[in-house]
């Protein structure tokens, strides 16, 4: 067997594997979806020649080849962890380091805050440079041209690290002085003129037609599933230029709840639950397995978690 051909991150899932015997449990582990682990499981089964787990009357078991691989990996990569770790420590307090993130201008405006504010706190020498959707793509984040990318994904490669850091839900925005929206009722939201924003996943956007409600994401197909539609006037790729828009224009703009939080003090500003029903939305951090156990990128995801926390 040669050992170039061999992907180490496939020695980190049948460690987990065989300590879970479960392919779910396993995933989360190493936060990742099922459906990847189930892919490394196949690709161990063909890289061992083996079946490595077997269903049985008491759930999944290994082999007898895997239980007498599994302990001399394990100290394989312990080894590893620990050699790795004396020669790549991280320091926070002392970094000067760069990161690279990332973010759609919601998950920014919500979450830098309270991020920024854990930085300055433990390491006042790290720098954050936030990239846009348009910026950058999948294989940027595959390559580690990016730390970790934060936003609604509608898919992603299976091979990514994955972590849900909040579920929203969806919130209407408008001047005070809106008699629309004082009361917001579905007859005055289809009524009123509308105010549309998202960017989701990657790369450049195109343009928008208000007749392609397939495209036009979450707040319409909501609506379309109740045989309604909105009146939109003004198509925006920037949640905080759709709020200012709104509130200026007296347009209503519905939008992530979070992304609002930053107005729902001022009294100009009138923010309320939509008149119907929208599904909540999952903002999820991503990353690449090449930088998945390296210490500054495990530090950095936990003060991302944490930050989330309180947002």
């Amino acid at each position: 067997m040669n050992l170039a051909n061999i992907d180490l991150n496939l020695l980190v899932a049948f460690d987990v594997l065989l300590r879970e015997k479960n392919v779910s449990r396993a995933a989360a582990q190493l936060n990742m979806t099922q459906p990847a682990m189930s892919s490394n499981l196949k690709r161990l089964r063909q890289l061992l020649n083996d079946p490595v787990l077997v269903r049985t009357s008491e759930g999944m078991q290994p082999t007898e080849k895997a239980r007498k691989l599994a302990p001399k990996l394990r100290k394989i990569l312990l080894d590893l962890t620990d050699a790795l770790q004396k020669v790549d420590s991280f320091n926070p307090t002392a970094s000067h380091r760069l990161f690279r993130i990332m973010a759609s201008d919601y998950a920014a405006s919500a979450l830098l805050p309270s991020l920024l504010h854990r930085l300055n706190e433990q390491a006042p020498g790290i720098t954050l440079d936030i990239m846009t959707p348009s910026d950058v793509d999948f294989v940027d984040v595959e390559n580690g041209k990016i730390d970790m990318a934060i936003n609604h994904f509608e898919k992603l490669p299976q091979s990514f690290h994955q972590k849900v850091l909040w579920q929203d839900s969806f919130s209407c925005i408008t001047h005070s002085d809106n008699h629309l929206a004082n009361p917001l009722t579905l007859k005055n939201y289809l009524q009123a003129q509308h105010v549309w924003v998202s960017k989701t996943g990657f790369g450049v956007g195109v343009g928008m037609n208000p007749k392609d409600v397939q495209k036009l994401g979450w707040v319409d197909e909501a609506l379309a599933k109740i045989g309604k539609k909105r009146n939109i006037k003004l198509f925006t790729r920037n949640y905080q230029v759709a709020m200012q828009l709104a509130h200026d224009d007296h347009l209503l703009a519905t939008l992530p709840s979070k992304a609002t939080t930053i107005h729902t003090s001022q009294a100009s500003y009138r923010v309320q639950p939509p008149p119907f029903a929208i599904p909540d939305i999952e903002l999820k951090m991503i990353w690449s397995p090449l930088i998945h156990h390296e210490p500054s990128h495990i530090w950095l995801r936990q003060q991302v978690i944490e930050a989330a926390r309180l947002v």
